[in-house]
């Protein structure tokens, strides 16, 4: 079958399209005929090399998300699942396929009202923006600062945000476009990437999520409020400073507060109840997925060029 692995770190030209066999399913595990694979910030970081500590190596396929029906199911699970449509976590990589694999406990049937496309849209973005917000102890009638709101992960944050009763809802982006569309998601102020916005704006936050991290994460502080609380829930921007705290503790009378968040860390039952409500909460029309570009698997180097650029508003779906 067809994949797409990365032949050497660095930029996308390092992406290549290969065959490799056929999966079959081990014990507990799912094979899936891929319809819809989603493209996300963790690919691109893992296809720069950035995350080579952690054990990626070149010649591994990325991909964590995709969306498909079961085609067989290995030992120990119900041979029920064959030919049910359904979105499944493959872990940190193997997504980039025709068919894959994955553990029968992360895969979730897909109600009738939501397409492939969708649901890789919105499986694993939509649980980091939960969670984030949950991290961060977020309440009804706090102001909210999304920083890197266009990205998937940044607009479902906005949309749960304004949902749970935020006060405000500020985003930072690079256009007035941008802006505009991230207001019709429940955005209320549109701030530059700096944080700077015009007269009318917040001044204060009590929680920033923080898509992007980076060398500029630190001057957020300045924007928390007493009591604030900073999440960094990636970093599609790169690591921020080695002495990042300097900044909380120079301002040790605000009790401001530090924390990184990983869907990793939530139990795979919590994960699947958290999608299980969003799927039906984007059928009833209460959130909205939003897709960038759906592009053929074999232009996978063409959508890391486009994520590369910053181009992308919500996100970009491969099809086989």
């Amino acid at each position: 079958m067809k994949a797409v692995a990365i032949k050497e770190f660095g930029g996308p030209e390092g992406l290549a399209v290969i065959d490799i066999p056929d999966p079959a399913p081990a014990r507990g595990q799912v094979l899936i005929a891929s319809e819809a694979i989603g493209v996300g910030g963790a690919d691109v970081m893992i296809r720069r090399g950035a995350l080579a500590a952690y054990g990626f190596r070149q010649g591994h396929v990325p991909g964590g998300e995709v969306a498909g029906t079961v085609t067989s199911v290995g030992d120990d699970v119900d041979p029920a699942w064959v030919g049910r449509r359904v979105w499944a976590f493959t872990g940190t990589g193997g997504g980039y396929v025709e068919q894959a694999i994955a553990s029968i406990g992360e895969v979730l049937p897909l109600p009738a009202t939501l397409s492939a496309v969708d649901a890789v849209t919105l499986g694993s973005s939509g649980v980091v923006a939960h969670f984030g917000l949950t991290h961060a102890h977020f309440k009804s009638g706090e102001a909210v600062l999304v920083r890197g709101a266009a990205g998937s992960i940044g607009i479902m944050t906005v949309q749960l945000a304004a949902l749970g009763g935020a006060s405000s809802v500020a985003v930072t982006t690079s256009s007035p476009e941008r802006g505009r569309r991230l207001r019709d998601l429940g955005a209320t102020h549109v701030l530059d990437r700096t944080g700077r916005g015009g007269p009318g704006d917040p001044v204060g936050y009590d929680v920033i999520i923080d898509v992007v991290a980076g060398e500029e994460m630190p001057s957020f502080f300045d924007r928390l409020n007493p009591n604030g609380r900073l999440v960094v829930v990636g970093a599609v921007g790169g690591q921020p400073p080695a002495d990042f705290g300097t900044g909380l503790m120079a301002a040790f009378q605000k009790s401001m507060s530090f924390a990184t968040f990983s869907a990793a860390t939530v139990t795979e039952s919590a994960r699947r109840a958290v999608r299980v409500e969003q799927f039906a909460a984007v059928g009833r029309g209460e959130l909205r997925t939003v897709v960038h570009e759906i592009l053929p698997l074999e232009h996978a180097v063409l959508a890391h060029q486009k994520m590369d650029a910053g181009e992308v508003f919500g996100r970009i779906v491969l099809i086989p």
